[in-house]
């Protein structure tokens, strides 16, 4: 159930869609934000954190342009290689056709990606707000990627293979994820349901799938797993100026009480003094989908957006 993105960035084969999540319609030189997903997610994930922004500012006041990934969505076509260098590629293609110098966006598996983009470009970039990803230990040369990610995701994972009836049917299998299940029964569940409808495409009558390329999904999970590079680009973006904050949610994929991070991983991880950190009462999904996460996302926002 794929819907029409705003803007089409042409490759030689395929393209990258970006959705404009903006409220009214900003000027050329309005602020941009760029918003990056997470590996199995899509450009509407965002919506929430965007309406916000723009009850904040007032319609028109800042562009807010969430792209599906290379391998998701609207840009499933787009072809490999995959991985996070792919997609930095990608963010700065998109911030030079906006000839825009945006603030990064980035959640889960995005974090990593607007962290990487930040350290290899930081005159691209104004500044970079990473939410509950960007930063991880070292694994070991050996790792299965694939085991590793189903550790880690899960569900979201398992779907990539399924095949559901209709629409319905995708929507009830969220319902029962113990973190997403309760947002999709929320206030915030048309903009849930609209993000996970997204992600819906119909290769036959009564057969409906992920539009997450696995291939796509197994090289960027490589990457955040296992590419120094990657680990590094927090360092890396701060020491070239690029102001960063983190926001990270208490619990995990799961709504389990531990998250992904928690303050002694901080410590461990050596996040540099100059980056500002929060922590929220929310989980990995709803840290962008609910009130609590989306309050705190965008005050960092507003913050890298006033500096």
């Amino acid at each position: 159930m794929s819907t029409t993105s705003a803007f089409v960035i042409e490759l030689p084969e395929g393209s990258i869609a970006i959705h404009d999540l903006s409220l009214g319609s900003p000027p050329p030189d309005a602020p941009v934000v760029l918003a990056v997903h997470g590996i199995t997610a899509n450009g509407l994930s965002w919506r929430r954190v965007a309406d916000e922004i723009g009850h904040r500012h007032g319609p028109g006041a800042v562009r807010v342009l969430a792209p599906d990934l290379r391998g998701r969505g609207d840009s499933r076509s787009a072809p490999a290689p995959y991985g996070l260098a792919a997609h930095v590629d990608d963010l700065v293609s998109v911030a030079t056709a906006f000839a825009a110098t945006p603030v990064l966006l980035g959640h889960s598996m995005g974090a990593f990606i607007s962290a990487l983009a930040a350290a290899r470009h930081p005159e691209r970039f104004s500044g970079a707000v990473l939410v509950d990803g960007g930063l991880a230990f070292p694994v070991p040369d050996d790792l299965d990627v694939d085991a590793a990610l189903r550790s880690v995701i899960g569900p979201a994972m398992d779907r990539l293979s399924m095949r559901f009836p209709d629409p319905a049917a995708y929507l009830d299998f969220w319902s029962q994820h113990p973190a997403l299940g309760p947002v999709l029964r929320g206030p915030g569940g048309d903009a849930a349901r609209a993000y996970i409808e997204h992600d819906l495409v119909e290769d036959a009558p009564g057969e409906w799938r992920s539009t997450c390329v696995l291939d796509a999904v197994r090289a960027d999970g490589a990457d955040v797993m296992a590419d120094r590079e990657t680990h590094g680009a927090l360092r890396a973006a701060v020491a070239d100026g690029v102001g960063t904050e983190l926001v990270w949610a208490e619990r995990g994929l799961l709504d389990e009480p531990q998250g992904l991070y928690d303050e002694s991983r901080l410590e461990a991880l050596g996040v540099p003094s100059e980056v500002r950190v929060t922590r929220v009462d929310a989980n990995h999904y709803d840290v962008i989908l609910g009130a609590r996460g989306v309050e705190a996302v965008v005050d960092a926002v507003d913050r890298q957006l006033g500096a």
